[in-house]
């Protein structure tokens, strides 16, 4: 009798395991900085993808009658454009084809060829226009372009601020290039002179000579194209050298990093750029922050919400075609309009969003405060 208990609870076992084993596993896969100065950007985008994973997993969704149950691939890309293609090898390698990432534009724009080889969506928050002019069928901005975020950073410091005189620099990487372009573009466009155009690079720490010279032409302005790390020592070395002119930037500087970074430097001098609409204002933003920080103890940076409405994304595009399949799921992508966290996502032919509000932020005791989007 005690045999047939047992027998009996080992047939169930293993019905139970061949039930599981038809069940559906689609690997997510993410390439970001994790080490190294942007990391906390790195790790913040993982989390969000992350996040929405776990919900999913918990709550099941069934695609052509399998469980799909959703597995997360994290690699460092270092913010480098070569690191970033050989993780995009070892990730199509491994399997994956549906990606979120590269956070940064110079690492995507090298790195999309080969998720574009392998039949890989990607999802993306890179900004620089070059990337989805590349015409790669499968590759979608969930974010705004560096011509939405520079143009209306200038359009803000001309209207709003009614600024006259301007400066840039630049970190002569792929999104600082860009941002900063795009805001000289609508700077001139609207009327303000635009100083002059200096030079830096993505690991330097010493801006004072670039300051100086920028100093002597009494600019109102500096914007900055680059990180946070470099942005929170150039905030400081202006107050150092008596520079009354007020820091602007892209998405990239608007994080508490910054302000960490920057310290009494970084207040309502600093103003930023970032895509999305406000997120406290958004129908479901206040409870995404609160499942964000109970899950991981910290509050959400500049992008988690993007990267978690990405992989939500892909899930409800594959439930609305009855598939897993990329090729599928992506016109479904491309034809269609999901409400996400940080907006609505309905893309162009090239792969960009149809409308992708900017926020203007600026800030305080060392955090970023939104104060209006357009």
């Amino acid at each position: 009798m005690q045999f047939k208990h047992i027998a009996g609870a080992v047939a169930l076992l293993g019905m139970a395991g061949a039930a599981g084993a038809q069940d559906t596993v689609v690997k997510i896969g993410h390439s970001g900085p994790l080490s190294g100065a942007q990391a906390f950007s790195g790790k913040d985008n993982e989390n969000g993808a992350r996040l929405a994973i776990e919900e999913l997993n918990a709550k099941p969704i069934t695609v052509a009658g399998k469980k799909v149950k959703f597995e997360l691939l994290s690699e460092d890309d270092q913010g480098d454009p070569k690191s970033g293609v050989a993780v995009a090898q070892k990730l199509v390698d491994a399997g994956v084809r549906y990606v979120v990432g590269p956070y940064n534009s110079g690492v995507a724009i090298p790195a999309s060829r080969t998720y574009h080889d392998a039949g890989a969506l990607v999802a993306t928050v890179a900004s620089n226009p070059k990337l989805t002019q590349q015409g790669y069928q499968g590759l979608f901005r969930v974010n705004a372009s560096d011509t939405q975020l520079g143009s209306k950073m200038a359009l803000y410091a001309a209207n709003a601020l009614h600024l006259k005189n301007v400066a840039v620099i630049d970190d002569r990487t792929a999104f600082g290039q860009g941002v900063a372009e795009e805001f000289k573009k609508q700077a001139k466009a609207s009327g303000m002179a635009v100083a002059g155009h200096e030079f830096t690079n993505d690991k330097a720490i010493d801006f004072t000579s670039i300051l100086t010279k920028l100093k002597a032409k009494k600019v109102e302005a500096i914007f900055f194209g680059g990180y946070a790390p470099q942005g929170a020592p150039m905030a400081r070395q202006m107050k150092q050298l008596g520079i009354n002119a007020r820091l602007l930037g892209g998405d990239t500087i608007c994080t508490a990093e910054m302000g960490k970074l920057g310290g009494n430097a970084a207040g309502e001098n600093v103003l930023c750029s970032q895509g999305g609409a406000i997120l406290d204002k958004a129908t479901s933003g206040p409870a995404f922050k609160a499942k964000y920080k109970q899950r991981f103890k910290q509050d959400a940076d500049v992008y988690a919400a993007s990267y978690y409405d990405a992989v939500q994304l892909y899930a409800q595009a594959m439930q609305k075609v009855n598939s897993t399949d990329p090729l599928k799921v992506g016109v479904a992508v491309a034809a269609g309009s999901y409400q996400g966290v940080a907006g609505t996502y309905a893309f162009d032919t090239h792969g960009d969003m149809k409308q992708s509000p900017v926020t203007i932020f600026t800030f305080k005791h060392g955090q970023p405060v939104p104060l209006t989007s357009y």
